[in-house]
């Protein structure tokens, strides 16, 4: 039976129910009632049973053996009302039980049980997702048995009101005539709880649930009947009016719909749909209870109150009830709980970067907002970080290990800030820290990220170094007008300058109409003079015996037009990058024997010179002239190789320093055992003196540090090679390097890098 037959169902349904009425009123007399009466219900289940085979036929599977199950009951009812028909109709019986009546119609319940579980099996697709209670219900067994519980309970009830009690208390009809009566009420009280768990807990498919609440409203008409005539065997009764048999016409007709209704197919464009919770299916359950509730009302209203089994068992429904709705409470408190945390969850992702677990730009842009927006605005430092030559690191490991590397840089950010600091990832290989409050220093905290993001990454068993360019703003709390825009732009303009300047370098933004620093036009506009903001810095070299100092070295300094002081690895690496390292080189030579003659002082002076130029004719050109040129004694000058590049012709290189040593100069190899530093190029190169990197001598491991400085020491001894060493800071790693064989030593400890009018050197003398 499909949707457009319906009406034509409704309509004959009706038609029933308008006959059974007026039949009732038997205005044509008893017998002919009786007749009329008994044909419809004969007629009701015997269509059913046609009905249920008709249908079976054209349907596979369980439900095929569903309505077969059913057909098979309906058969046996029809036959059990045959023999109730010839009882009445023909022998004058009146009301007989136990008969052969009784078998046909108690075979029904049997085959209408079974057939619900077959029912409650069939599937259109087993792998279509349904709704289940159990997937919004943490409890769903416990409230299964406990609904379950309530409508046996509220049945019973209404049951025992009805027939059951009567039935019990009744003493005069026969053992097997009250048997067969109470077999009636108590068989429908258990087929009429499976039905209606069964529409309750959606045990069935969604195309198959018109079948069940079909057959349900049958089951429940024939219920409605068993126990009126229950009822009436109990107080020997000897005739049933037609009123009361409406069930058995009406019942059998709702099942043969249930029969015939087939599921229509689902269109694919449905199959995605969500499915909804009926409600009036959470409600079912309560409607027995409610329906108890009123028939006691009435008993009591009526001055004959409730028996002693219905306060019992009246009770005990109210008790689960209760513990039903203690369940629903739980059950909303859970769901409350995963759904805030759901909705944190959510934030969380909409507010954070997915593979890093930083701040993502949207969470950034808010608090750097609410920072600069606030009334008493606290003191704010934006840093801008991005990774120089990010690009190598995918093409060389894939897009998997620069998100390795990306998720440890993050981790190392985090280690470099406060706990209530902001770092975000604003995409790519960008990050961003905001820092407010009180910061003492803000350059200490880009220093201490550089610091920390040069120790080598792990990355599929790799070494990878990594180096940032920086852009960090100190905006002025007084500043009017300065957005959280402004603020980014200009720290996005400092870290670009830094790129510019030779990466890896922190640039502090400064206002400036001449836009970001740029050493290389600079020195380009010096034309060989001494560029805009540079100058030369001196730190002294002593002797360890009495801390005497015996020379010093010249380091370059550069400070833009904007006020920012640029690291010299910035500047350099920018004039190297712009080809103009050998320029920088003779500037600094130029400028270093220019100032130790002027003060008179009697010092030796170290002078840094790129490795990449050993061996150029214009090295040693600059190096006679400035001699010349200032009247230096050769002696008196010391040039250091500095290693952030290797030697490129270790021979040609040997020639250089040889050619620079007959003009009587020394040279020096710098931060020995860093770089590229090694014993091959001490081997292969004639120096004179090796400065030890501060990594050997800060004392982090001190027994094998002053082993490898002894070794090291000794081993220029018989090479008749000097050593200083550098980075000493404090009176400990003094010790350490005098008790390894140092004579000589450069650091904080003796002395800060300052102008040679500070150092107060002017009656020293060479060493």
């Amino acid at each position: 039976m499909t949707v457009r037959r319906y009406p034509v169902a409704i309509l004959l349904v009706l038609v029933a129910a308008t006959l059974v009425v007026v039949n009732g009123f038997a205005f044509w007399g008893d017998t002919f009632a009786l007749w009329v009466d008994d044909s419809m219900q004969l007629a009701a289940g015997i269509g059913a049973a046609v009905c249920g085979v008709v249908a079976a036929r054209r349907v596979r599977g369980h439900q095929r053996w569903w309505r077969v199950l059913v057909a098979t009951g309906m058969a046996g009812w029809s036959l059990g009302q045959c023999a109730w028909s010839w009882y009445q109709l023909v022998d004058g019986r009146g009301l007989p039980s136990p008969s052969l009546a009784d078998v046909g119609y108690l075979s029904f319940p049997v085959f209408a049980l079974a057939a619900l579980f077959v029912l409650a099996r069939a599937r259109v697709r087993p792998d279509r997702e349904r709704w289940q209670p159990a997937q919004w219900t943490a409890h769903f067994g416990v409230a299964v048995v406990l609904d379950g519980l309530v409508v046996t309970g509220s049945l019973f009830i209404l049951t025992w009101t009805a027939a059951l009690g009567q039935l019990v208390r009744a003493t005069g009809p026969a053992a097997l005539t009250w048997a067969v009566a109470i077999a009636y009420p108590l068989s429908d009280l258990v087929i009429v709880v499976v039905a209606v768990l069964l529409v309750v807990f959606d045990r069935v498919d969604r195309p198959y649930r018109a079948n069940l609440l079909l057959a349900a409203v049958g089951i429940v008409a024939l219920a409605c009947s068993d126990s009126v005539f229950a009822y009436l065997v109990s107080i020997g009764a000897e005739s049933m009016k037609p009123w009361s048999d409406g069930g058995f016409v009406l019942g059998p007709l709702f099942i043969a719909y249930a029969l015939l209704v087939t599921p229509g197919t689902r269109r694919r464009d449905d199959a995605g749909q969500p499915v909804g919770v009926d409600w009036w299916q959470l409600a079912l359950p309560y409607v027995p209870v409610i329906a108890v509730a009123l028939l006691i009302t009435v008993q009591i209203v009526a001055g004959a109150g409730p028996d002693g089994v219905e306060v019992f068992v009246g009770a005990l429904v109210v008790f689960l009830v209760l513990a039903r709705q203690l369940l629903s409470l739980l059950d909303n408190r859970l769901l409350l709980r995963r759904v805030y945390e759901g909705q944190q969850q959510l934030t969380h992702q909409a507010y954070h970067d997915p593979l890093t677990g930083l701040a993502n730009r949207a969470l950034f842009a808010d608090r750097l907002d609410r920072a600069v927006e606030a009334t008493d605005r606290p003191p704010l430092v934006l840093i801008f970080v991005d990774l120089d030559d990010f690009k190598e690191v995918n093409d060389r490991f894939g897009h998997a290990g620069g998100d390795v590397l990306l998720h440890a840089v993050a981790q190392r950010l985090l280690s470099c800030v406060r706990a209530g600091d902001t770092v975000a990832r604003l995409g790519g290989d960008e990050f961003a820290i905001l820092l407010e409050g009180e910061v003492d220093a803000p350059q200490a905290v880009a220093d201490r990220i550089q610091s920390a993001l040069r120790r080598p990454f792990a990355v599929h068993g790799t070494l990878v170094p990594v180096r940032a360019s920086m852009g960090l703003v100190v905006p002025d709390p007084a500043e009017p007008l300065v957005t959280s825009d402004v603020l980014l732009g200009r720290a996005d303009t400092s870290m670009y300058a830094g790129k510019r300047l030779g990466k890896d370098t922190t640039v502090v933004y400064h206002p400036s109409p001449d836009g970001p620093p740029d050493f290389p036009s600079a020195l380009r506009r010096a034309d060989g003079g001494l560029p805009e903001g540079f100058a030369l810095v001196f730190q002294p070299i002593v002797r360890l015996a009495d801390e005497t100092p015996v020379a010093v070295e010249a380091l370059a300094r550069w400070t833009a037009r904007d006020g920012t002081a640029v690291s010299p690895e910035t500047f350099v690496r920018a004039a190297e990058g712009a080809g103009l390292g050998a320029e920088l080189d003779a500037l600094v030579l130029d400028l270093a024997c220019r100032e130790v003659t002027a003060a008179g002082i009697d010092l030796t002076v170290h002078v840094n010179v790129c490795a990449s130029r050993l061996g150029a004719a214009s090295l040693e050109e600059s190096v006679g002239a400035a001699l010349a040129r200032y009247g230096l004694p050769a002696e008196r000058l010391i040039v250091e190789i500095t290693e952030t590049v290797p030697v490129p012709d270790l021979a040609a290189g040997a020639a250089a320093i040889r050619r620079l040593q007959d003009l009587g100069v020394r040279v020096a190899l710098d931060d020995f055992g860093a770089g590229y530093s090694s014993l091959t190029v001490l081997h292969a190169l004639p120096v004179d003196l090796i400065k030890l990197d501060r990594a050997l001598t800060t004392g982090v491991r001190p027994d094998r540090d002053a082993a490898l400085c002894r070794s090291l020491v000794g081993l220029c001894a018989d090479l008749d090679v000097a050593v200083v060493a550098e980075g000493i800071e404090t009176a400990e790693q003094a010790e350490l390097v005098t008790r390894a064989g140092c004579t000589t030593a450069q650091g904080y400890r003796f002395g800060h890098p300052a102008a040679l009018s500070s150092l107060r050197l002017s009656t020293l003398s060479a060493g």
